[in-house]
């Protein structure tokens, strides 16, 4: 059986850095039982000429660019492109390409075995980091990931932030119609949905580097996060979420 993939890749004033992605996209094969059918840029307001790179921009799979001119934040790209794919499963990506595409086909077992949400994680035994960010961001990365679990309850995550997540077509619509926080904190909320919703998630052990030129400020951002936390946490009780409760334990690997 082969499955149908799209891809969502947000941008952000990404000009300096995107002809990697285009490379990487160019000279990927997928995998025996994986057809990509679209590819989905999200250009989110930038003011470089990452749009006029992204028009350009040939390739072998169906091109897909959302745009808009005001920068709204990553989760609000993110979102806008998961709800505009079509395929049974997409694969959300960051323009950096720091875990490489071919990482997928980790993915695949879980595909075949129709699991709702795959998460690549960086942080188990069997992640292959081969180049870390800086000492005081990997650590900040680990504190934030068990302010997380703790806030929101969510056992078993090692890993939120790494950019390289899996949805099925049903998860994907019923999380990202629900999601609301549109900068930093937009991973934990959608892991939080998909636990809440019961889903089924599994953990994937990929490969990772660090790229350099990232926008992140550190402080700025850290704090940020921690508040969209607790805006998670009160969206949730107050109802905005339109959950009625399924949620169920789920295994990793």
């Amino acid at each position: 059986m082969t499955h149908k993939v799209s891809f969502v890749i947000p941008v952000y004033n990404e000009a300096n850095r995107i002809n990697r992605a285009f490379s990487a996209l160019s000279s990927f094969r997928a995998p025996k039982g994986i057809k990509i059918e679209e590819i989905i840029f999200v250009n989110d307001g930038s003011t470089d000429n990452t749009l006029q790179l992204l028009r350009a921009f040939k390739t072998k799979f169906h091109k897909h660019i959302i745009t808009y001119k005001k920068n709204q934040g990553k989760g609000y790209a993110v979102r806008k492109g998961m709800l505009a794919s079509r395929s049974e499963y997409t694969l959300l990506m960051d323009a950096d390409i720091s875990t490489p595409i071919s990482q997928i086909e980790k993915f695949l077992p879980f595909m075949k075995a129709e699991l709702d949400v795959i998460i690549g994680t960086r942080k188990n035994g069997h992640s292959t980091v081969t180049v870390h960010q800086p000492w005081i961001r990997e650590n900040m990365g680990k504190v934030f990931t068990a302010i997380s679990r703790s806030i929101l309850s969510v056992k078993n995550i090692t890993d939120f932030t790494c950019g390289f997540k899996m949805f099925r077509s049903e998860a994907k619509l019923a999380i990202f119609s629900r999601a609301k926080i549109n900068r930093w904190g937009y991973d934990s909320e959608i892991i939080f949905l998909a636990r809440k919703l019961g889903f089924y998630m599994v953990e994937k052990a990929v490969i990772w580097a660090d790229q350099k030129n990232t926008r992140v400020n550190l402080f700025r951002d850290s704090i940020n996060s921690f508040k969209e936390l607790l805006e998670i946490r009160y969206h949730y009780f107050v109802g905005d979420y339109r959950i009625v409760n399924h949620e169920r334990d789920y295994n990793f690997s």
